[in-house]
């Protein structure tokens, strides 16, 4: 059966510098500790997070964009292997921190998403940045995933992707009623780009869009040394939900878990008897998706 209520987890995290991989998972199992006593269902980690990382392979290392994301790969399973355990341990979902990973054209900007028995998935960020693209060589991952979760079905839209409706209308005409947002911005205007993307997705889709941001300074780091951000839970007003559309939002740039209850079943009310009705709209569908939503069961 399907869940009526969600509580969700969003990090506004801060990026950290380690002396070696322990002071690394101490906090992760720290934060997902926290989240899983307030009795968070999902935790949403940011865009790049993982990029603190690069701090244990020293100075020249985390200030070249190039050598970072060889570096990383060192530690890719140690990543995975360190999320699984703890989505194992807390019986919770983990949309981790998004890892620069090696692939077929490039590196891709991957986000992990574990399931509450260990299993893993992904999804590749698709649109680039112009910093991604002229300045860090990221390749654009191309397939679409619909995460098929206990609460219903979920998707995942990388920062500047949730600028783009046509990839979001694909995921929720799949299922999706929660698209996900890690997001890592260095300006405040980047910041509102995405999170006016978010609630723009939000209204058109009638579903729940959640972001979370990278926040603070790491002067040290060549990819994510200044970030701009609060984290967001946004909603179509409707029937039911908040008329702002928002359903919570954190003070910006303070590091901190936002905690917000989506009730599915109010939302699901919303696309089949809202005031309006652009979930089903057939007019939408002259945005066409670039491929095809694979299902992925978590």
């Amino acid at each position: 059966m399907v869940e009526a209520r969600l509580r969700l987890a969003a990090a506004q995290y801060p990026i950290g510098r380690f002396g070696d991989f322990a002071a690394y998972r101490d906090k992760l199992r720290r934060w997902v500790a926290r989240a899983a006593a307030a009795k968070a269902r999902i935790l949403l980690f940011p865009e790049y997070g993982a990029m603190e990382l690069a701090s244990l392979f020293g100075a020249e290392v985390a200030g070249d964009l190039r050598a970072q994301l060889v570096a990383l790969q060192d530690l890719l399973d140690k990543f995975r292997e360190l999320h699984a355990d703890l989505a194992r341990r807390h019986r919770l979902y983990i949309v981790a921190a998004s890892y620069p990973v090696a692939a077929a054209g490039g590196f891709r900007n991957r986000v992990h998403v574990f399931a509450p028995d260990g299993r893993m998935g992904h999804q590749d960020k698709r649109w680039m940045t112009r910093f991604e693209d002229e300045r860090w060589a990221m390749a654009a991952g191309e397939e679409l995933t619909l995460f098929e979760a206990e609460f219903g079905g979920f998707a995942v839209q990388p920062c500047y992707d949730i600028e783009f409706p046509v990839a979001t209308r694909a995921l929720a005409q799949a299922g999706a009623r929660l698209v996900l947002v890690p997001s890592c911005t260095d300006a405040l205007a980047g910041y509102w780009r995405v999170r006016i993307g978010a609630q723009a997705r939000a209204l058109e889709n009638q579903c729940a869009v959640a972001m979370a941001p990278t926040v603070g300074l790491a002067p040290w780091s060549a990819a994510v040394d200044v970030n701009v951000g609060a984290a967001g839970v946004f909603l179509p007003p409707d029937r039911g939900l908040p008329d702002t559309g928002v359903l919570a939002v954190g003070p910006l740039n303070r590091p901190r878990w936002l905690f917000a209850d989506i009730d599915l079943a109010a939302l699901d009310r919303v696309p089949a008897d809202g005031q309006v009705l652009n979930a089903r709209d057939s007019r939408m569908e002259a945005t066409r998706p670039l491929s095809p939503v694979r299902r992925l069961c978590l």
